[in-house]
């Protein structure tokens, strides 16, 4: 008699595995009047670690500047390590590209303004970010690359 293995999902652990502030320019720069121009930056990166444990780390890099200096840098990575057993194989990779960093993104978002707001800046909350639309394009971009080389 086969057994019913049914899909597990679950989370073991979140934490913060990479955190970095810098202000390059202070004590000058917070006596500038003007506000800074915010670039936002994000990555996903998922590794398995056996027996149906992955790491995926969600990497948020927010930059302010002011003309060509750097106001502050943060950079936070907000890691976890997710159980999924019993999933087939091509639901994988969607699992550790969108719910993944779904979980994890309210986590880094907390550790961004934290961040900001001890770096002596107004805390910076990053708007909600659609995970799916940004796998699917990264999806779209790997299909049409091979079709981009040239045949000999």
């Amino acid at each position: 008699m086969e057994e019913n293995q049914q899909p597990v999902f679950g989370i073991e652990k979140l934490y913060v595995k990479d955190l970095s502030v810098e202000v390059p320019n202070a004590p000058q720069i917070f006596l500038e009047q003007e506000g800074p121009q915010v670039e936002i930056q994000l990555a996903t990166n998922g590794q398995g670690l056996g027996d149906g444990a992955y790491e995926v780390v969600l990497t948020v890099t927010v930059t302010a500047r002011i003309g060509d200096k750097t106001v502050f840098l943060v950079e936070v990575g907000q890691a976890g390590i997710f159980r999924i057993v019993n999933v087939p194989d091509e639901q994988l990779e969607p699992l550790m590209a969108v719910a993944c960093p779904n979980i994890l993104f309210p986590y880094a978002r907390e550790a961004v303004s934290d961040a900001v707001g001890r770096a002596g800046f107004a805390p910076i909350v990053l708007q909600p970010v659609n995970f799916e639309a940004m796998y699917m394009q990264r999806l779209q971009q790997q299909e049409s690359a091979p079709a981009e080389v040239p045949i000999q």
